[in-house]
């Protein structure tokens, strides 16, 4: 039977398997040129922020933050968190300078804390979705109850990693939340370096009440 082999530029065999995959891998390359930024939700951004957050960042622990304290700022798991300070009337001409903070995050010595990181700095307009509280009191009476938060580590095998138990809009960048001094201490990660994070946890958020499979 007649081999067929190619020859590269050192004059060693190429086996035909071999180019099909590296002509495979250029035509994706082409093609990844014109993959849109938010394929993937915004698989593209996140691996950009893991890049650009300094080693410090990833690996500091504060220890400050809390689930409690995470969810007393919002209405209902998922919603925005309210503006837990005061903030200068002349941010609202400028509402940028939030990102001075919060952009990258770094503490702050006025509030004696680590400024929690926006996983959604392209969002300038913070005041739109984030509010302070003006009164505690009610305009009107209301029976309101939140539902409740997410449960973590819903691995179906004891080694698998967990699911995403929420969903991804305005929260693509897991780095944001899950690492850095600024990050909630039960869902602080130890491996932040890998940069890929959806590559193994998939989103899946929680809104049915498992149920046992039963074969029939």
């Amino acid at each position: 039977m007649m081999k067929t082999h190619a020859t590269h530029s050192r004059g060693a065999p190429m086996s035909l398997p071999l180019i099909a995959l590296l002509l495979l891998g250029a035509a994706a390359t082409a093609a990844g040129a014109d993959v849109p930024d938010n394929f993937d939700n915004q698989g593209t951004k996140l691996f950009t922020a893991q890049q650009q957050t300094p080693t410090g960042n990833l690996s500091a622990d504060s220890g400050g933050r809390t689930l409690n304290k995470f969810y007393a700022l919002r209405q209902y798991p998922g919603s925005p968190p309210r503006i837990p300070h005061k903030v200068d009337l002349t941010f609202s001409g400028n509402e940028t300078d939030c990102l001075s903070c919060h952009g990258k995050g770094g503490y702050s010595a006025e509030f004696d804390a680590f400024a929690p990181v926006t996983p959604h700095p392209e969002n300038v307009l913070c005041t739109q979705c984030h509010a302070q509280i003006q009164t505690r009191e009610t305009f009107v009476d209301s029976d309101w109850m939140s539902i409740a938060p997410p449960k973590l580590g819903l691995s179906f095998l004891g080694s698998a990693p967990p699911p995403i138990p929420h969903t991804l809009q305005l929260r693509e960048n897991c780095i944001a939340c899950h690492t850095g001094p600024g990050a909630v201490v039960e869902i602080r990660i130890d491996h932040a370096s890998r940069g890929d994070c959806r590559q193994c946890h998939a989103a899946v958020p929680q809104s049915q009440t498992l149920t046992e499979f039963t074969r029939k």
